[in-house]
């Protein structure tokens, strides 16, 4: 047989009873704990101490720099050895005057300069007409037969035709070179440049002569340039 339980054992018809009874005691435990104030002591804190005295600023007043004034002048003392004689008071250390005669005594040395002048330098005249005029070593016909083996025809006065003379110009010094040589007047093609080489390269000449005496000669020289 089962063991049954006495009615009033049985607690599960309380149950929801006491469920209730809980829930209310904790809400007014909450609400007690929520609505209690807590008043603690608390310290001012203002508290008393000593009191400080400030002390006032003052002012510090500063001096400007100023250069000291200058020392004073030193007065000038009259000397006590310096004493006032007359005229007539024969004085024993006298100065002697040195007259300008005295410097050109005999015992005097006397230091000559001279100044030499240097000769200026003076261009020799270069003469156009003279009594002996100068020549070329074997005369005119050597000259332009110097003159036409040694010229080459320019390549472009040939292949544009030109001819025609071309004449130059130059000096013949006193022992016989050529110098100064230039072109009066040119054809072109490079004539004028062709016939100015071989005469910059010509032999010496006889010098020309003026009163027994070889000169600085201008010559004038024609070179002609022919296609034959």
């Amino acid at each position: 047989m089962e063991a049954k339980k006495s009615p009033k054992a049985d607690l599960e018809s309380k149950k929801t009873l006491f469920l209730e009874v809980g829930l209310v005691f904790a809400l007014v435990v909450a609400l007690l704990a929520f609505n209690w104030k807590s008043y603690e002591k608390k310290e001012s804190t203002f508290a008393q101490g000593p009191v400080v005295e400030i002390p006032e600023e003052t002012i510090i007043q500063t001096q400007e720099n100023t250069p000291p004034p200058p020392p004073p002048e030193p007065e000038v003392q009259m000397s006590e050895d310096i004493q006032i004689v007359e005229d007539d008071v024969e004085i024993e250390h006298e100065l002697k005057t040195i007259n300008a005669d005295d410097l050109t005594k005999p015992d005097a040395p006397v230091v000559k300069v001279e100044i030499k002048e240097e000769p200026e330098e003076v261009e020799e005249t270069i003469f156009l007409v003279v009594e002996e005029q100068p020549s070329f070593p074997g005369g005119e016909d050597k000259m332009f037969e110097y003159l036409y083996s040694n010229i080459k025809y320019p390549q472009v006065a040939k292949e544009n035709n030109i001819t025609g003379k071309v004449f130059l110009t130059f000096v013949v010094e006193k022992d016989g070179s050529i110098a100064g040589a230039k072109i009066l007047r040119d054809i072109g093609g490079g004539c004028g440049q062709e016939a100015l080489r071989v005469v910059k390269n010509m032999p010496k000449w006889s010098p020309g002569k003026q009163r027994g005496k070889p000169v600085r000669v201008q010559f004038n020289l024609p070179v002609v340039f022919d296609l034959q």
